[in-house]
């Protein structure tokens, strides 16, 4: 339950503190006196999107800080638009709180009543009768499941459709690549080889005179240095003259095997030369810039190549794996739409009774549960409320049939329906007796009353006999100063509540029969 509530600087309220009780609170007070601000201020700290403007003019920041039985929940809302979460003094996300919040109460404002008319709406109160949490959660799992196979085989479907609309030029290209033979370092290799047989008769020239130099008849060096015996004073130089001679030899010798291997082979030549061209043809076709790379081109092409001869069986798995996830969704549905059947009867009785009880003496509830087309995030079933307030009047959508003081008394049975089984520890109900009063008014607060027996219940209204059947009565009111106008709450004394109810009957300043009727409205009760 809400224990506490401290608000400060927001919007008309510099610092307030209230305690709340269990049981049955009403809340009341003048339009305009802050009712709406306190709410606001309420659904702030709850996770309500924030608005530097409900800062106090003048302000840095607001805080807005609620007790309740586990936990304390704390938002600083600052001027430059950022805010800050709390739960006992633990920094949590926006969304944290939500989620918490949604545990502990429930504002049900004015606005709340068109939910009613929502078909979601509608659908959470069927399975929260029938206790269905459970089964939700484990028909949510299968669904994600289902989704992700079919979003997998749409996914491999499209690539299949692709490629085989890119399938000949894809097999165009890897052939191209196929027939190339492509080897690392080959065009290197051809480019040597065109070098030397564009040269080949450059290379024997300068070969031959490197021969002739060294082993020629006429003057060899080899013969030169072979003449050259030094004594044993420079025997280091006689030494080095010695390899150099075994040195030129070497290259003699090595430079005869070269003149051997050397041919001028003009078609050879071509071939090189064709070869070369058509190497960088595909490297400039496929912008590459080597034969490494134009490699792994190719062995991705073939890859592409080999998948398109396998998307039929991958479809096929993928179309197998849909059907599995489906039939275990089926089945969860079906269990969701057999329980959700089994408590609408149930519903729609309670329902009515209680319609009954706010006056609506012929009034009619019934709940379609139709299948939907296909699979949706909640299950396979549409379902409509449809409400008939007259005798012998047809049974239709309640949005075209109900007024907004029926709606009221509707919504009010639909929440008294689920409190009575969501345990909710808190529900505050804004001015949920819009369109109603007198003894429908009574009924209402009869009913508000019973729904506290296991919870607390804040109503805030502008009905005494409401006000009269709280057990507890908290007051908002605003004051004047020389520099603003500040909104207050308190909780009446016995005699203050004799003098407020009194008022709401017959306007300030209450006559004594006024006070009168308070005081007979209050023993009543």
């Amino acid at each position: 339950m809400l224990k506490h509530l401290h608000i400060q600087n927001y919007a008309l309220i510099s610092h307030l503190d209230i305690d709340f009780e269990n049981g049955f609170s009403v809340l009341t007070g003048e339009t305009g006196a802050g009712k709406s601000i306190i709410l606001g201020a309420l659904a702030l700290v709850l996770g309500a999107r924030a608005d530097s403007k409900a800062i106090t003019d003048g302000e840095d920041k607001c805080i807005i800080e609620a007790e309740f039985d586990d936990c304390i929940i704390r938002r600083e809302l600052y001027a430059n638009g950022k805010s800050r979460s709390f739960v006992d003094d633990s920094v949590v996300t926006l969304q944290e709180l939500k989620v918490l919040a949604n545990r502990l109460i429930d504002i049900h404002s004015q606005h709340a009543n068109l939910l009613i008319e929502n078909a979601d709406f509608q659908l959470e109160v069927i399975d929260a009768i029938a206790q269905n949490e459970a089964l939700q959660e484990k028909y949510s799992s299968q669904y994600d499941s289902y989704t992700a196979a079919v979003e997998a085989l749409l996914k491999l479907q499209a690539l299949a459709k692709k490629s085989q609309q890119d399938s000949d030029y894809i097999q165009y290209r890897y052939k191209l690549l196929d027939e190339a033979g492509l080897q690392n370092g080959e065009l290197e290799e051809l480019e040597t080889e065109q070098y030397q047989l564009s040269h080949a008769e450059e290379i024997r020239s300068a070969l031959e005179t490197v021969v002739q130099a060294i082993n020629g008849e006429q003057g060899s060096a080899v013969d030169a240095l072979r003449s050259c015996r030094l004594d044993e004073a420079a025997a280091d130089l006689q030494e080095r003259i010695d390899n150099a001679r075994i040195e030129l030899q070497d290259i003699a010798e090595e430079a005869e095997r070269k003149l051997n291997h050397i041919e001028m082979d003009p078609q050879r030549l071509q071939w090189v030369e064709e070869r070369m061209d058509s190497l960088n043809g595909l490297l400039h076709k496929f912008n590459a810039e080597n034969i490494g790379e134009l490699i792994k081109t190719r062995d991705e092409l073939a890859e592409q190549v080999n998948r398109l001869d396998s998307f039929d069986f991958d479809i096929a798995q993928a179309q197998k794996e849909v059907e599995i996830q489906k039939a275990a969704l089926t089945k969860i549905a079906q269990d969701l739409t057999k329980s959700r059947k089994t408590v609408i009867p149930q519903i729609c009785t309670t329902l009515i009774d209680g319609l009954k009880r706010l006056g609506v003496a012929h009034a009619n509830v019934d709940i379609q549960l139709t299948p939907t087309p296909d699979f949706t995030p909640k299950g396979c079933d549409e379902v409509q409320i449809r409400f008939a307030a007259n005798l012998n009047q047809s049974l239709r959508n309640v949005s075209e049939v109900a007024s907004g003081g029926e709606i009221s008394r509707l919504m009010l049975c639909v929440k008294a329906l689920i409190a009575s089984t969501k345990g909710l520890p808190t529900i505050i109900f804004d001015e949920i007796d819009t369109g109603v009063s007198g003894n429908i008014a009574g009924q209402m607060a009869t009913i508000m009353k019973e729904m506290a027996t296991h919870r607390q219940i804040i109503a805030i209204t502008h009905l005494p006999q409401i006000a009269a059947i709280g057990e507890h009565h908290y007051k908002v009111y605003k004051t004047d100063t020389d520099k603003r106008t500040e909104t207050h709450i308190s909780r009446l004394t016995d005699d203050e509540r004799i003098i407020e109810i009194a008022s709401m009957l017959s306007g300030n300043n209450p006559s004594q029969e006024a006070v009168s009727n308070a005081k007979q409205l209050l023993c009543y009760h």
